[in-house]
């Protein structure tokens, strides 16, 4: 690959962030060069914005994960990719030898890299990756559609592991970018499903989208989900908010011997009530990330049209105006998810 000089975002501090010229990368005898297409901008990503991480991921990190690009470049020792392929990362670098490593479970490496976090990321026109990150798509798909493989892979990973079963009654809690994937992949899946959210404009997104929306701040939610299912309550609950309220709805909504599946990622430890646990049998199964099979299902998703992309897709900027895409997301109540341009020929 000839060395030419692309656009990259640094995230500097502070809340901001400077495009600027740096040389490509030629991809090592293991990696994969990629030019990117679309790069969304995830909640991880405000959160770096914010500078809630700034002692991890430091003030001079190219950020971004949930992308979409061309192969641009392999090295000598890929075979299973090539030039010219359309295709997403799936960013997690597992260091292959502690024990969560050993026993299969790469995906909660002890020692995980995030790339996009612990590396840099995909808010770059050409991003070299390690080859067994790379996931190749059908020529059909479409490339901002393809950028939310990533995320929908997360919602795939905990329907797969809530092992929903057709028409039990799943209740999503939370109707963010992450909550509203988790839901259309349970409805995909055969699950009658309920969506709480409290936010009037993802309210509308959801009711768009054809769910049944319960706003807790105006219904007990609780007794709203046992008036919905004969008094039984949900079979399975996704908790994807965050809050302490959430937490208080899952256990209070479920079912005798519901699942529940705790996908959000929460600032300070809640308050959950084991009584519940106790007296229902209840169930409580941690969700992080996804597994090589979640990407795949989530771009058969995508591919087929099984999911909405148009109506989640709520925002579209070039890499030159990534500062004034994060400013305009930070505390919209109207989006669902922003994505950066990143590539001019796509």
């Amino acid at each position: 690959m000839t060395t030419a000089t692309i656009s990259a975002a640094f995230y500097r501090g502070n809340k901001s962030f400077s495009v600027e010229q740096i040389l490509t990368k030629t991809p090592g005898p293991d990696e994969v060069a990629i030019r990117i297409a679309y790069c969304g901008i995830c909640g991880t990503d405000m959160h770096v914005y914010h500078g809630n991480m700034d002692s991890r991921v430091g003030r001079n990190r190219v950020l971004g994960h949930e992308m979409s690009g061309v192969v641009e470049a392999v090295g000598d020792n890929v075979k299973m990719v090539r030039a010219g392929q359309k295709a997403v990362v799936r960013p997690l670098d597992p260091c292959g030898d502690c024990p969560a490593c050993k026993a299969g479970h790469q995906h909660i490496c002890h020692k995980l890299k995030f790339l996009g976090l612990d590396t840099d990321g995909a808010m770059q026109e050409i991003w070299v990756v390690p080859a067994h990150t790379v996931h190749i798509l059908p020529n059909s798909i479409r490339m901002d559609h393809a950028a939310l493989i990533e995320p929908l892979a997360v919602a795939c990973h905990a329907l797969r592991l809530s092992g929903l079963q057709p028409k039990e009654t799943a209740l999503v809690i939370g109707g963010g970018p992450i909550g509203i994937l988790v839901g259309l992949v349970a409805r995909e899946a055969g699950g009658s499903v309920i969506v709480s959210e409290v936010n009037v404009n993802r309210i509308a997104i959801a009711e768009n989208l054809g769910f049944t929306v319960a706003n807790p701040t105006e219904t007990n939610l609780a007794e709203a989900i046992n008036a919905s299912t004969g008094g039984k309550g949900a079979d399975v609950v996704f908790e994807v908010s965050g809050t302490q309220a959430g937490v208080d709805a899952m256990t209070a909504s479920g079912a005798t011997r519901a699942r529940i599946v705790m996908v959000a990622i929460h600032a300070t430890k809640p308050n959950i009530d084991l009584f519940q646990f106790f007296w229902r049998e209840l169930q409580l199964i941690g969700a992080r990330v996804y597994e090589p099979a979640d990407f795949e299902k989530a771009i058969a998703l995508i591919t087929s049209g099984a999911i909405n992309a148009d109506t989640i897709i709520t925002g579209v900027s070039p890499l030159a105006d990534v500062q004034a895409a994060f400013e305009a997301l930070d505390n919209n109540p109207t989006a669902l998810k922003s994505l950066i341009k990143v590539g001019d020929l796509f």
